[in-house]
């Protein structure tokens, strides 16, 4: 396929932004005012007048030259030259900035202080009780 003759689908480039955006048809479809089947057909339009893209680039968040200019190729050029690998766990981005273990043994010993809490209160109240009962 030649680069040359590639057809600039604006509708294609709606679909992509709005998919990217985490947005359905629907949503985009209340907030425009208009069917979700004419989002469809919006999407499968190569143009669409200057007045509903405006519109559209509000609702998704964006500008006009945004969606005239948006690019796949460029999106994955951006992920790929700041995507570190360090901070990944399981697939998902993860920066952690404190020691898990040390929270963990904070939470222990908190518990643990708790209970000693707890254990000295039912003391006092078995020793009140006593009393109660020793002064009848």
């Amino acid at each position: 396929m030649s680069t040359l003759s590639k057809p600039n689908h604006i509708g294609r480039k709606i679909s992509r932004i709005r998919e990217l955006r985490d947005m359905k048809q629907e949503a985009l479809a209340q907030a425009l005012g208009i069917s979700q089947q004419t989002v469809s057909t919006i999407e499968n339009s190569e143009t669409i007048d200057d007045e509903k893209l405006t519109e559209i680039a509000k609702v998704l968040g964006v500008t006009v030259e945004a969606i005239k200019n948006f690019s796949e190729e460029a999106i994955l050029n951006i992920i790929g030259n700041t995507y570190n690998d360090s901070n990944v766990v399981n697939g998902n981005a993860y920066s952690c900035n404190f020691n898990p273990l040390d929270k963990l043994i904070e939470i222990y010993t908190e518990k643990e202080k708790l209970y000693e809490r707890l254990i000295e209160a039912e003391k006092q109240k078995i020793e009140y009780l006593e009393k109660i009962i020793k002064g009848k």
